[in-house]
């Protein structure tokens, strides 16, 4: 049987990931779990950032961002990083992370993330508790060891993780591959739904 709930943001789970904000000459890092892939040509993201947030300011002057994944091994950084204020605190020394340039976007890199996505912000729009930005990526860094030989991220040594009704889980395993259930519906049309 199903239980009924109110409306809710009940998409599970959710990237953790390290938003990296800054004009060059300050930066600043905000969690955010609101984030995800919104178009592949040209390749974007999305993140919801609250106004009151002090990255929110620094997003919408800089009009760019870093999305930087960590590993499960950072949770408890990141986690602090959302819980703290970059207004009153530099979260890169009181996270034990290093901000290194990036390539295309005044915000820098996190180097202890093994995957950062510069983003340029091409549209921003007002939903309501949050602001949408619609980041394209202009720039995407892996760190080499996280790679396969054919270039292929191995998802297993980079360790994501997710945010889940205020929990931060690991993932565990691979379930297949991208048409897997055609392999295993042989015999059955394909392409119908």
């Amino acid at each position: 049987m199903k239980i009924q709930r109110r409306p809710a943001t009940s998409l599970l789970p959710l990237p953790a990931v390290l938003v990296t904000v800054g004009d060059g000459k300050r930066a600043n890092i905000i969690t955010l779990a609101w984030v995800g892939v919104v178009c592949s040509t040209p390749p974007m993201v999305g993140i919801a950032v609250r106004p009151s947030r002090h990255s929110y300011g620094l997003v919408a002057a800089a009009r760019e961002f870093v999305v930087n994944i960590p590993r499960a091994a950072h949770a408890e950084q990141v986690d602090l990083a959302g819980i703290i204020s970059g207004r009153e605190v530099d979260k890169f020394a009181a996270c034990g992370f290093t901000a290194q340039p990036a390539a295309k976007v005044g915000a820098p890199l996190i180097a202890e993330c093994p995957v950062n996505l510069e983003c340029v912000v091409r549209h921003q729009l007002s939903l309501g508790s949050h602001d949408l930005f619609l980041g394209e990526i202009v720039a995407t860094h892996y760190d080499e060891e996280m790679l396969d030989s054919r270039g292929r991220p191995i998802v297993s040594k980079l360790d994501p993780f997710a945010y889940v009704e205020g929990e931060y889980w690991s993932l565990k395993e691979k379930l297949g591959a991208y048409g897997f259930s055609r392999k295993a519906a042989k015999g059955s049309p394909a392409g119908q739904s």
